[in-house]
């Protein structure tokens, strides 16, 4: 991956240190070992690697939705040893309690005392299987932990890991059992991904990866960073440079999708709710994070279009008959982009 630094751009390297150490950011190249790490044990799913680490590198959370079989739970779990960080699946029922999430008080007789005992919520990365299961008192406790980075048990406060990163899956074809989700939880997501199925050459190489383990148990990516190296690489994404001219095509593109009718683009009225001005803040942050997957120090105007669909396809709400007309979010975004330049 080429430095940073080496790229022509008018601005300084994203860390001063760097500057002094032959222009090679040590977090940044850090981060391309790692998705280069998780492309060797995950096969057919680019996008969704590349969001991992995007929401990652962001401190945000991410929902995915896909077919069974498509390699979710595979990726989370190769993230996590890739980073060295603490994991925890869950899998979402309709009969889950919010203290199996946030753990609870236990009374402890022979010290006559209550203590925490913490819940699988307390660990770096976590996997909320199926979330749509699950009822809304779950939904309110997985809600303060994504947006606050705590859980409330008892009146008190606990205060979740710094690195603290929600995988959270829903499967598009069974409904039976299901609860949708609340517009303020999709909210809180910074991307929902919608993966399909790999190609015939992708397929085959899962075959052949599979047949050369020769029993070996998937998903034994190395650690390659740990979490004080991505907790310095956060930072350092929020310096990435991110020009007048694109926040100004941010801003115009959320703000377009409460008002579809506008000259440029002309679409149906079926738009119940556009994208809040989290949406602004999450588009930007992850233009940033995968410019800075992407060795580059600068936003360009294709970060923000290729991320645009997964930012706003969940934070926009269609009137019912919107489905009978064929219009659905992803087309709504796709309109608004080919309606404007992004520049």
């Amino acid at each position: 991956m080429q430095p940073a630094a080496t790229l022509p751009t008018p601005h300084g390297p994203l860390d001063s240190a760097a500057a002094g150490n032959g222009g090679a950011d040590p977090c940044q190249a850090a981060v391309g070992v790692l998705r280069e790490q998780l492309a060797q044990d995950i096969v057919g799913q680019q996008a969704l690697l590349d969001r991992l680490v995007v929401a990652l590198l962001s401190g945000g959370h991410l929902l995915v939705e896909g077919l069974p079989g498509l390699a979710k739970t595979t990726a989370i779990k190769a993230l996590a040893r890739a980073v060295h960080a603490s994991f925890q699946r869950v899998q979402f029922t309709p009969d889950l309690l919010p203290g199996d999430l946030t753990g609870g008080d236990v009374y402890l007789p022979a010290e006559g005392r209550s203590r925490f005992v913490e819940g699988p919520l307390f660990h770096d990365i976590v996997l909320a299987d199926e979330i749509n299961r699950a009822p809304a008192k779950v939904q309110s406790a997985l809600l303060e932990a994504m947006q606050e980075g705590q859980v409330t048990v008892g009146g008190r406060s606990h205060a979740l890991p710094p690195l603290f990163l929600v995988m959270a899956t829903q499967n598009p074809l069974e409904q039976s059992g299901t609860y949708p989700l609340p517009e303020a939880q999709l909210d809180r997501f910074l991307l929902h991904v919608v993966l399909d199925y790999p190609s015939a050459e992708q397929e085959r190489r899962i075959l052949d990866l599979d047949l050369a383990r020769a029993g070996e148990p998937a998903g034994q990516a190395r650690a390659v960073i740990d979490a004080a190296l991505v907790l310095q690489a956060r930072r350092q994404v929020r310096r990435v440079h991110l020009a007048e001219s694109l926040r100004a095509s941010i801003v115009d593109l959320v703000r377009a999708t409460r008002e579809p009718r506008s000259p440029d683009a002309d679409l149906p009225d079926l738009v119940e709710a556009g994208a809040s001005p989290r949406a602004v803040l999450a588009l930007a942050h992850a233009a940033q994070a995968l410019a800075y997957l992407r060795g580059r120090d600068y936003v360009v105007p294709e970060d923000i279009v290729e991320l645009a669909p997964d930012v706003l396809r969940h934070r926009i709400v269609l009137h019912p008959q919107a489905r009978l007309q064929g219009v659905d979010a992803d087309s709504l975004v796709r309109e608004l982009l080919r309606a404007r330049e992004i520049a």
